[in-house]
């Protein structure tokens, strides 16, 4: 994943005299990693991560408690102690088997520290929902494009669909203190039938302080005219207390949208994206009519910009390529394709995974599971290939690996296992990466075949499905990679034309 995530190191840093005098209290965790507040979870047995405390004596571990219930007094109540911390940025713990989590239920969760002297820290509380069959199969659902977007006040409506926007930052926001009511319209161009809409707010929150700009009150409205307006069914929240929210009801024609707004946190209501669906399935692509890789674009606007297309095609052997949405891929997709690729890629991406609708990717994860193709996975896609079996399978580091940037002291990268995939790779070797998050546990049947402190590559162990963390296709002085996702592809094109 390419979104460089800010973590809070100055503290760390501004503290680190006194932790070693024992002067600096013990801070609380950040749960701001995975899951992150309000996130689906597709497992029963999920990993929780988060950002360590800072502060008091060295060793600190920590406790961590799970229950139905805000209280965290509940007959559910989970506890596990002395978990120790795994580096100086990050710690994790796995639901144990013994405690696995109901289905289709909220969980709250909290974590504290404890350092070496017995000290108590305060504790970070967060939440998520299990659902594990939220991404069992193709969402069933096609993007609608807007036309335009017109608000009651502010500026950068532009903002609410810009796909573009790395980690959907920037935002719409009311002029405050302004009316009471605020409103969003959407001019679709045309009728078009809607089911489903997806909404992000201000995705900025703590404990203490949710988030400024959250709707709390709204409904979304139709119009056949613009002017006179009809509430939807099932289109109404009342008391919302989240920034993520997920509307789905039966499908209605219209032309004109409005989102109504009668209530918000904070000084003045604000939208960070909204994505609008069809019901239906989106049109199989016409493919090459010779020997292709298919690229899964897995940014948030369906594309790619790493140079994953002109590497393929620029290599002495002959494939062309084809790119598609990761919303619009699914195994229905690959089943229907006149002519089948030869292999598939699935792309980077520059967003913060908890700020997207995650829903989109799961024909991505049907192909990851079913499809016998040979998969490469890059960087994101290196971890939608975890992803497909389990939410919480990825995870912030806490810090950004940028050796691409870092000419003078790229990380080195130990191969783990002799295979031919590393054919003509150096042990260690160096490749470009921009990143911050990275794959911290492994389904069953997957085994790490290269890594630095972290998983670099991994193979499944019943198909032929690869994963890079790296870019193997970006030109650069440190580029020692390349051959790794070259000879994925001859070993591609060779079971290919075995067929």
């Amino acid at each position: 994943m390419r979104r460089l995530f800010h973590c809070a190191v100055l503290p760390a840093i501004v503290c680190a005299v006194g932790v070693a005098h024992g002067l600096c209290p013990v801070s609380a965790p950040r749960l701001t990693n995975n899951p992150s507040r309000d996130v689906i979870v597709t497992s029963t047995e999920p990993l929780l991560s988060f950002f360590c405390a800072t502060g008091g004596t060295e060793p600190r571990k920590y406790i961590i408690q799970l229950d139905k219930v805000k209280t965290f007094d509940g007959e559910s109540r989970i506890e596990y102690r002395d978990v120790p911390e795994e580096n100086r940025f990050i710690t994790s713990k796995a639901v144990e088997r013994p405690d696995a989590l109901d289905d289709k239920v909220r969980y709250y969760w909290r974590v504290r520290a404890v350092d070496a002297t017995g000290t108590l820290g305060p504790w970070a509380t967060s939440r998520f929902f299990v659902n594990t069959e939220s991404d069992d199969s193709f969402m069933n659902l096609v993007r609608i494009p807007v036309r335009t977007v017109t608000v009651s006040s502010g500026v950068n409506e532009k903002n609410i669909v810009d796909l573009d926007d790395p980690g959907q930052a920037t935002f719409w926001q009311s002029t405050p203190p302004g009316s009471t009511t605020q409103w969003v319209t959407f001019d679709l161009g045309t009728r078009r039938k809607l089911s489903c809409i997806w909404m992000l707010s201000n995705p900025d929150w703590a404990d203490e302080d949710p988030g400024n700009g959250w709707l709390k009150d709204f409904v979304w409205q139709v119009s056949a005219d613009n002017a006179s307006w009809k509430d939807i069914a099932g289109a109404k929240i009342v008391g919302n207390d989240t920034f993520r929210n997920i509307l789905r009801f039966d499908p209605v024609e219209t032309r004109f949208l409005r989102l109504l707004i009668t209530d918000w946190t904070g000084y003045a209501a604000q939208i960070n994206a909204i994505t609008l669906y069809s019901p239906g399935m989106p049109p199989v692509p016409r493919t090459p009519d010779r020997d292709y890789v298919l690229i899964v674009g897995n940014q948030q606007n369906g594309f790619t910009f790493t140079e994953l297309a002109d590497f393929v095609e620029g290599l002495p052997l002959g494939l062309a390529t084809l790119t598609v949405p990761h919303y619009e891929v699914s195994m229905k997709m690959i089943e229907g394709l006149a002519r089948k690729p030869v292999a598939i890629i699935l792309s980077g991406n520059d967003a913060y995974y908890a700020n997207m609708p995650m829903f989109e990717y799961n024909g991505e994860y049907e192909i990851i599971r079913a499809c016998k193709i040979p998969i490469m996975g890059i960087c994101c896609g290196h971890q939608m290939t975890v992803l497909a079996y389990g939410s919480t399978n990825v995870r912030a580091m806490g810090w950004s690996d940028l050796s691409s940037l870092r000419l003078k002291d790229p990380v080195k990268i130990g191969i783990l296992q002799k295979s031919p995939i590393f054919s003509g790779i150096p042990d260690p070797f160096t490749a470009p990466e921009v990143h911050s998050w990275a794959v911290a546990r492994l389904p069953d049947h997957y085994e790490v075949i290269a890594k630095s402190s972290y998983v670099q590559c991994l193979r499944s162990t019943v198909k032929p499905l690869y994963g890079e963390q790296f870019h193997a296709e970006i030109e650069s002085p440190e580029n020692q990679a390349k051959p790794y996702l070259v000879n994925f592809l001859k070993m591609a094109l060779e079971k290919a034309r075995a067929l």
